[in-house]
């Protein structure tokens, strides 16, 4: 099997929303949810992958000629690239029968795990979400990152405790599906959270502690302020807000405002290839976050489709690194890359 069975047999099976494009630039689902698509117009994910395509990768070859390595060390793990699969949550609702959240997280953690990196699972309206999330993290021994919405005081407090049982070597929350409609009508309200209320979440725990869902230069410092180990640049791929700039036009301007705090930044939102990964690590992000090509990779093949999808990644990398004249993760700069002014 390669990439493309992978892909040719996810369109088989991966149900009526999804249409398991060979490159998911959020254009054939336009704003169709349930599914892969984007809120309102569905302007915001077709923007996310746009922009990462108009920053171009600098060529410099007149360099030693040594072997690339692609691995980094993030909360005190080692992984093969600095590159996670992103979170999914309520798999039946947005992609088919063939998989429940039990089994695709199943997969999906043992195959991103066995394959030197890892996967954030995702939470949703039913609670057996996160439950089978936690289940499958905890038979991996820890080896993923649980992603929390943000619910009411006791939701939350009901949740994290599954995930402490877990092992997760970290926890996330997306703070931004407080513009989800589930959430909105949620009773005792959930949603937004003050710099207050994620401080008490973030002090309960014994792991590092990611928001996901920070858009803006405030945002991040408020993070930072109530003591995130780390932010996701992220807008939700367009789900839950029309008309946002997309997260390679913010990460600089993040990126610089969390420099020598000690907070990783992490980003997602339209990144589709081992090239755009490296765009995001020279703009200074210290790794990336990748979904919806997971889900593909998962229906179409398996752990042998994350496999590929991973190797593919990994090449794609590693091959930008050496043209570029970088020999390992930190030697990737800004230099690397050109922005159109």
């Amino acid at each position: 099997m390669d990439y493309q069975e992978v892909i040719k047999e996810a369109r088989n099976v991966i149900g009526k929303y999804c249409k398991a494009c060979p490159v998911c630039n959020g254009r054939a689902c336009g704003n169709q949810i349930p599914g892969p698509g984007a809120k309102g117009s569905g302007d915001t994910a077709i923007r996310n992958f746009e922009k990462w395509q108009e920053i171009r990768v600098n060529m410099d070859t007149i360099c030693s000629n040594e072997k690339v390595d692609t691995s980094v060390t993030l909360f005190g793990r080692k992984f093969r690239m600095p590159v996670f699969a992103g979170p999914v949550g309520a798999v039946n609702l947005h992609y088919g029968e063939k998989y429940d959240d039990l089994s695709y997280n199943q997969v999906l953690l043992k195959a991103c795990a066995d394959n030197g990196i890892a996967a954030f699972t995702g939470d949703g309206a039913n609670e057996q979400v996160v439950i089978s999330a936690a289940r499958a993290i905890g038979e991996m021994e820890g080896a993923g990152v649980p992603t929390i919405k943000p619910w009411s005081k006791e939701m939350l407090a009901r949740k994290l405790e599954l995930v402490k049982q877990s092992g997760a070597f970290a926890v996330a929350m997306d703070i931004d599906a407080a513009g989800l409609p589930f959430l909105k009508n949620c009773e005792p309200p959930a949603g937004s959270k003050t710099v207050e209320e994620l401080k008490e979440v973030i002090t309960g725990l014994e792991v590092p502690f990611i928001v996901k869902g920070v858009l803006t230069v405030k945002g991040a410092l408020k993070a930072k302020e109530a003591g995130a180990a780390a932010v996701v640049v992220s807008n939700h791929g367009g789900r839950v807000l029309d008309q946002c700039p997309s997260t390679a036009e913010v990460l600089p301007e993040i990126v610089a405002a969390l420099q020598n705090s000690g907070v990783k930044v992490l980003v997602d939102g339209g990144i589709r290839s081992g090239v755009d990964v490296f765009k995001a690590l020279a703009m200074g992000a210290d790794g990336v976050l990748i979904a919806r090509p997971f889900v593909t990779a998962v229906f179409g093949g398996g752990e042998e489709g994350v496999k590929l999808y991973i190797d593919k990644i990994s090449g794609e990398l590693e091959d930008t690194m050496a043209m570029c004249g970088a020999h390992s993760i930190a030697e990737i700069t800004g230099e690397m890359i050109r922005r159109e002014k």
